[in-house]
Parts: C-alpha cells; structure tokens; sequence
C-alpha cells in the first residue's frame, strides 16, 4: 500500500497535466528506510516525448547525491502516460525492476477531466498494483 499525502498527490497531478501532451516524470523522496513519501522533487523529461520519458543523467546524479546528502530514499518514481491507461508499459517494467524497493507510480493525462493516479511494485518484471491511500497531511 501507498499512503500519499493530497498535496503530493495533487502536485503529481498537476505536473502530469502541465507537461502534457509529453509525460511527465520526476520522484517522490522520503526518509532513509521509512517508505514514506514527503518531498516531491519533479524532473524534466530529457527526452521530451509522448510515448516515452528518461531521467536527464545530470539532473539524476544531481538528485542522488542530494537526496543522500539528506538522508533520504526514493520512494516514488513517478511518470505519466499521455494517451493510454496508468498501467506499467514493457519499458517501464523494464525500468521498474532496477529500482523493485520505490513505489512505481503513474498518472493517466488521457482524459483531462479525470485523475487516474495508480501505483504498482515492479520487481523482477512482474507488477502488482497496490491500493494507494491520499491522507489529508502529516500523521
């Protein structure tokens, strides 16, 4: 299960909604061994496509070093899907099964007036979709 705060849920949301028709991407960090999301850090898609999305290198070392520098883990990597359901792609499970510990999250941009926000565990290329909870703030 994910437990998601509505600020980053809506933040998700609304940065899938900004970069479309391209998806959007970026993470979701939290502290060292909580599994709990608190920082949303969004990223640029560095392939600028509607079918697909990468982590710029630079800005991805940049993101690693600082989220160690802060004690912190990735908890969420989140992407957009622009034109068809929020379900992992081929590539995405390829992707998913580096990093099987974060959440895999991605949000559907295929009806603008509906947020289809799922999140999904990829580990050894097989993906199970989890519940995700949107709680109102801190616990």
């Amino acid at each position: 299960m994910l437990e998601l705060r509505q600020d980053l849920y809506d933040a998700m949301v609304a940065h899938a909604r900004r970069d479309h028709p391209d998806e959007a991407c970026g993470v979701i960090a939290g502290p060292a061994g909580s599994d709990r999301p608190e920082r949303i850090i969004p990223m640029l898609n560095a392939a600028r496509s509607p079918t697909f999305f990468e982590f710029d290198s630079k800005d991805l070392f940049n993101l690693y070093r600082e989220v160690d520098e802060r004690d912190e883990d990735i908890v969420v990597i989140y992407h957009s899907h622009t034109a068809t359901e929020a379900y992992p792609s081929r590539t995405d499970i390829q992707f998913g099964s580096l990093n099987p510990d974060a959440h895999w999250v991605l949000v559907s941009t295929r009806d603008p007036q509906v947020a289809e926000l799922r999140s999904f565990r990829i580990v050894d290329a097989a993906v199970t979709e989890e519940p995700v909870v949107v709680v109102d703030g801190l616990e």
